[in-house]
């Protein structure tokens, strides 16, 4: 190991971000040296993509600079990872190698609409920043029809969003009076809303939304887009505005370095550990099973949560301390309601080796919580 170490962190986002952090927090730059890569300059909170797309935010509004990191003694480097070489410990970028000691992998899913035939000339990926406003001014001019938002590959970033984006559909229309004139429908590969959160919350997910008049069509599988006309295996449906959560697959680097087998991610276990010491993987990049049907979600507060064991784990290492954490699989994930209230999904993965969920009451107190989330996590990590 070189005289100071290197930690060099792959992706700016929950996982990265918070890693990074927790290491800089507990050891100066005099003990180790931190680099985070990312292709793009900016960090988002994913919820708030939604507030974008029912127009109560911009995208300028929504975003914190990944160039602030070298304030805190953080090297950011804004380039496209090309290699991950797992022998000899080095990234390769579009313009330059680099060495380390200790990596993390959290570099993310990647939305994959190109694999639904048919869906990126008929619909929109409701994932992708660069179409939210275009999806605000077509639900801004809609005055009657279908709308279908479509999951269309599992697993999925963000699990509960699909189900708010709905509801904030439908509080848009009734803002604008023209609800009864717009039939809502919510198609799933899944038999039922949430398989993550169990039986019983996704019984409370789909009274929710049912409870508005949003039609749940469970088990099924699309197939292809055609022209105002969803395509599924035994079904077809019409449509006016599609909003699709498109499959997601791990980036094409992860295949390129043999760390997972296209199209899945890089499988891990609680210690977020790759066959490769002192490589790590966390977050979205990667798949932690908890049971053989159910795995731990792919949200940011699981990210930032394995960031934070693998941060100390790394730090153990460094000190030469032999002691070695597991990620603990707890978390929430926020529902809104698009009346003004939220309610909150609370996780524990690993209760007893199975998922432990439930659904807190939905108050404004939980929205602002929402709000604060997000400030929180841009103001102590950027």
């Amino acid at each position: 190991m070189s005289k100071i170490p290197h930690v060099v962190i792959l992706g700016g986002g929950f996982g990265g971000l918070s890693s990074a952090n927790e290491i800089r927090n507990s050891l100066d730059s005099s003990k180790v040296n931190i680099t985070i890569i990312d292709k793009k300059d900016w960090f988002m909170v994913g919820y708030a993509k939604l507030w974008i797309m029912n127009g109560s935010r911009t995208f300028e509004n929504s975003i914190g600079s990944l160039n602030e990191l070298p304030k805190k003694q953080i090297n950011f480097i804004k380039d496209e990872i090309i290699e991950i070489n797992t022998k000899n410990n080095f990234v390769k970028t579009k313009s330059e190698n680099i060495s380390f000691d200790f990596l993390i992998i959290s570099m993310g899913a990647v939305l994959a609409p190109e694999k639904i035939p048919g869906l990126e000339a008929n619909g929109f990926n409701l994932y992708d920043h660069n179409q939210l406003s275009q999806i605000n001014d077509k639900l801004n001019k809609i005055q009657s029809g279908k709308i279908a938002i479509v999951i269309m590959g599992m697993p999925y970033k963000c699990p509960p969003a699909p189900f708010e984006a709905s509801l904030l559909v439908d509080s848009m229309l009734r803002k604008r009076g023209i609800r009864n004139s717009v039939q809502i429908d919510f198609f799933s590969p899944a038999p039922i809303t949430l398989p993550a959160a169990g039986p019983e919350v996704s019984k409370q997910i789909l009274d929710l939304i049912n409870s508005e008049k949003i039609n749940f069509h469970n088990s099924e599988k699309i197939k292809e887009v055609k022209p105002k006309k969803l395509i599924f295996e035994n079904n077809e449906y019409d449509f006016d505005i599609l909003l699709a959560i498109p499959p997601h697959i791990a980036p094409s680097v992860i295949y390129n370095s043999n760390l997972a087998s296209e199209p899945g991610f890089i499988p891990i276990d609680r210690d977020c550990k790759t066959p490769f010491e002192n490589i790590f993987a966390i977050g979205d990049v990667t798949s932690l099973a908890v049971t053989d049907l159910i795995s731990v979600p792919k949200a940011g507060i699981f990210a930032e949560g394995e960031g934070i064991t693998v941060a100390k784990n790394i730090i153990s290492k460094i000190e030469l301390n032999e002691k070695s954490l597991l990620f603990d699989g707890k978390g929430g994930c926020f529902l809104e309601s698009g009346r003004e209230t939220a309610s909150i999904i609370e996780v524990d993965m690993f209760t007893n080796q199975k998922p432990s969920t439930k659904l807190t009451e939905s108050t404004s107190e939980n929205l602002s919580k929402k709000i604060n989330f997000e400030k929180e996590r841009l103001s102590k990590w950027l």
